[in-house]
């Protein structure tokens, strides 16, 4: 497996007039050489550059992008995807797999290795987020209820070395879940909960045998009551679990998104779930082997349950800060807290001496510059 490929040019200086580093705003410029960051707080002063450099988004749910579905993706399609991720400030991603058929995996992983192994024109590929197969059939969601099983732990840790998986969702209260759970925590494995029916108490035994995150909140997941919170209520007041939503004010109204981010700050992630029409427009589009129609910012199927979403992680990031989140507090979900759940300490960082994965927002949170391991993987054309 391959790390991101650096660049071997002398020092350059990013021409942005502040950083953000350790959650803090540093004023002056960032300087990176040899694919890491060289300096930061240069210079300085009144006048001094535009933009603010953050470190660069993860996302870790993300089914494709610009036409790109990754259960079917090859080379051309990673390298497409990769770039439209840079746009959008995204330098590290994990391409997820709705639940398919079991013999539709071996391809989808071996390609995805493929793309590990690539020098990406964008964003590069953290291994795979495998959504399923083993869910609960109460919340498929998108998912084809027909591909669904039971958890089997000899058959999950063979998927698992069929390639590169990283994360996978699953249901612990189906049989054997809570054993799942434990095995592949036990092999490295972020596990997260979700398309689930589990109530609070299972939910905290699978968090205690190993799980790390809710896969995204309040969507397909047994629902919150007063006197049953489910999952939802486990993850959002457990400590160490990182809790997941898609902030695109479809999958949660803004008010739903904003209450679960106070509650959990730190631990709230975004994630976008995207499928392929994202970039795309309006159509008629694939999730899988599923067809799923696009209408604005609804993507769904013929019954118009929700599948997946055309968000996009610059939207997550300004939509969670017009919630109410702080610049900084929106700019961690989308770098810092997605990098302690792959806990992976050389992600979602600005600091001196750290990979060069950055990028550069102006004033409305828009996307000007981004790196990846020093290399300027995306530019936007500047404004006349």
């Amino acid at each position: 497996m391959s790390g991101p490929v650096p660049d071997l040019s002398g020092p350059m200086r990013l021409g942005v007039r502040a950083a953000l580093v350790d959650g803090a705003l540093v004023e002056g410029d960032v300087v990176v050489a040899e694919g890491r960051v060289l300096e930061v707080g240069v210079g300085g002063g009144e006048g001094a550059g535009r933009g603010i450099a953050v470190p660069g988004f993860l996302d870790l749910h993300i089914n494709g992008i610009v036409g790109v579905d990754f259960l079917a993706a090859g080379p051309e399609g990673y390298a497409a995807a990769s770039a439209a991720l840079a746009a959008s400030g995204v330098t590290g991603y994990l391409p997820t797999f709705i639940t398919s058929p079991m013999g539709d995996y071996p391809a989808a992983l071996a390609a995805v290795a493929e793309a590990m192994a690539a020098e990406a024109p964008g964003a590069r590929v953290l291994g795979v987020h495998l959504e399923g197969p083993y869910l609960s059939p109460a919340w498929p969601g998108a998912h084809d209820p027909a591909q669904l099983r039971e958890p089997d732990v000899a058959e999950a840790l063979a998927l698992v070395a069929g390639g590169p998986v990283k994360m996978m969702t699953l249901a612990p209260e189906r049989p054997g879940g809570l054993d799942l759970v434990e095995a592949l925590a036990a092999r490295g494995v972020v596990v997260s909960v979700g398309h689930t029916d589990a109530d609070a108490a299972t939910a905290n035994a699978a968090f205690d045998r190993g799980a790390r995150a809710i896969t995204h909140l309040y969507n397909a997941h047994r629902r919150w009551t007063a006197r049953d919170p489910g999952v939802a209520g486990a993850a959002l007041v457990r400590p160490g679990v990182t809790v997941q939503a898609i902030v695109d004010h479809v999958h949660l109204a803004p008010e739903a998104a904003y209450a679960a981010f106070l509650t959990a700050r730190e631990r709230f992630s975004l994630v976008t779930d995207a499928m392929e029409a994202a970039g795309q427009g309006d159509g008629v589009y694939r999730l899988g082997r599923r067809e799923v129609s696009v209408h604005g910012a609804r993507a769904e199927l013929s019954d118009g349950l929700l599948a997946g979403s055309v968000l996009t992680m610059d939207a997550a990031v300004r939509n969670l800060h017009a919630c109410g989140a702080t610049f900084e507090q929106a700019v961690w979900a989308a770098t810092g807290a997605p990098a302690h759940l792959l806990g992976d300490p050389s992600l979602g960082a600005l600091q001196v001496d750290g990979i060069a994965d950055v990028t550069v927002l102006d004033d409305d949170l828009r996307v000007m510059r981004t790196l990846v391991a020093g290399v300027e993987r995306f530019a936007a054309a500047p404004v006349a």
